[in-house]
Order: structure tokens, then C-alpha cells, then sequence
């Protein structure tokens, strides 16, 4: 994906642009865009909105345009992705065990 987002950009001359405020800018701004979609869609009704067609390729591209924001600034910043979030899920069971953290979403500091 980062090999061809590299290409994407590299034909239209946009590296330019694209410096880590710039990136950090751009994600915030697509995430924004995604709660837009589901701001007033009330929690128990996501899966019948996500019926319509015309939702489904709004929250699809979306949920694309923050992947891509995020795998330029993670390509700029010279970090795996793959790595960084296998090495968080890791950090993340130590902190959340399943013996203490199973059906409940208290945060790791509150688990006791």
C-alpha cells in the first residue's frame, strides 16, 4: 500500500506537500470527516445505516482516506506499520490481561 501511495504521489509532484504537520493536519481532518457521517446516527442504528449503499461507500471512503494519511505519515516517519501495531498489541496485553480485563472496559491503571 505505502509503495503505491508513494507512486500516487510521486506522479502528481504532492511529496511537497506532504510534510509530517501537513499529514498530521490531513488524518485529523479525514477522521473528522468520518465522525461527520455518524454524528447523528444513533449507536443502535450503525448497521441498518450501513445498509445503504450510499453510506456504505461514504464510510468506505472515508475509512480509506484516513488509512492513506496514516500510512504516508507512518512511510515519512520511517515506521512499520505492521511492526509499530503488533509491538502496541503486545504492550496492550501485558497492560490489559484477560484475567482482569475480560468484559470489562475499566482502564489498565483501574484493573487492581
Amino acid at each position: 500500500m505505502q509503495t503505491n501511495l508513494r507512486a500516487f504521489a510521486r506522479a502528481r509532484d504532492w511529496q511537497q506537500f506532504h510534510s509530517t504537520k501537513n499529514l498530521v493536519m490531513a488524518l485529523t481532518g479525514e477522521v473528522g470527516e468520518l465522525n461527520a457521517l455518524l454524528q447523528w446516527v444513533e449507536a443502535d442504528n450503525i448497521q441498518d445505516w450501513m445498509t445503504v449503499p450510499a453510506n456504505r461507500e461514504a464510510a468506505r471512503d472515508e475509512i480509506a482516506d484516513v488509512l492513506a494519511y496514516l500510512l504516508q505519515l507512518a512511510d515519512g516517519l520511517g515506521i512499520d506499520v505492521e511492526e509499530a501495531f503488533n509491538a502496541k498489541l503486545g504492550k496492550n496485553g501485558a497492560k490489559y490481561p484477560i484475567e482482569k480485563a475480560k468484559g470489562v472496559s475499566t482502564k489498565y491503571n483501574d484493573l487492581g
